[in-house]
């Protein structure tokens, strides 16, 4: 059970920071010489980060809905538009090279170049969000975004850290690039989250799982992801994105020599 709690406090604060859930969970199962049951655990872990997504912007959500009726904004209306245009890039390379992706994981190495990329990318962006004005993306700026967030299904490469570089790159205000990134996690983790578990229980895989352990790290994944939000929004408050360009390229760096040793 403690392994399922560590994994889902892992998951909890790193798919909220921009340094990369995926491979930090990969790393700790490494470390602790854990085999959880298939991308079950995984799955369940993201899937309780997005509740903790859809809490802490659950204002925004709210008012994409209401864009649907005659009650919405044009702007929120274009918004859900350019949602769906940045998450078909993922869409499609998911599902062209998704066990190419799977077994890219298993590389210590891989993951931390992955790292160190976008350690680098970080500490390069620290300094373009301050020069960084627009309100919302553009259709061009969520096609970038889409196209970084499924560079983002690499080793070591953070969803997070990628989409919302890519936004401020593009000129859009941080606090709003957090703002889309997060919005646009919701339908390219709960996606995966069903497509996965759809998957399992044609083959039978959900039987003689450790259900338990399973969702006691899904709550703790959810309950601390909720405290990681708002440091990332705190954090991008004061523009200091170069915390986790140094933390990215320090676990890089070690991962790559760690890796090839």
């Amino acid at each position: 059970m403690i392994q399922y709690l560590l994994l889902g406090i892992v998951q909890g604060v790193t798919e909220f920071l921009p340094v990369s859930s995926s491979g930090h969970l990969a790393l700790v199962e490494w470390l602790l010489g854990f085999d959880p049951p298939g991308v079950l655990l995984e799955t369940c872990l993201h899937l309780g980060t997005v509740a903790a997504v859809i809490v802490v912007f659950r204002s925004d959500i709210a008012d994409l809905f209401r864009a649907l009726t005659h009650r919405g904004t044009l702007e929120r209306r274009k918004e859900i538009g350019f949602l769906i245009v940045a998450t078909i890039p993922i869409v499609v390379v998911g599902f062209l090279a998704r066990g190419r992706i799977d077994e890219a994981f298993a590389s210590l190495r891989l993951m931390g170049i992955g790292w160190l990329v976008v350690g680098l990318l970080l500490l390069f962006v620290d300094r373009a969000a301050r020069r960084s004005r627009k309100r919302l993306p553009a259709f061009v700026d969520a096609v970038v975004i889409g196209a970084a967030q499924a560079a983002s299904l690499l080793p070591g490469f953070s969803r997070s850290g990628l989409t919302i570089s890519a936004g401020v790159l593009r000129g859009i205000d941080s606090g709003k690039a957090v703002r889309f990134s997060f919005l646009l996690s919701i339908p390219a983790l709960v996606g995966a989250a069903v497509l996965n578990l759809a998957e399992m229980g044609a083959s039978g895989g959900l039987g003689h799982v450790e259900w338990y352990g399973v969702l006691l790290g899904a709550g703790a994944a959810f309950l601390i992801g909720l405290g990681a939000a708002r440091v990332l929004l705190s954090v991008v408050a004061r523009g200091q994105f170069w915390v986790f360009g140094i933390y990215s390229i320090l676990v890089g760096a070690a991962a790559v020599v760690w890796g090839g040793a």
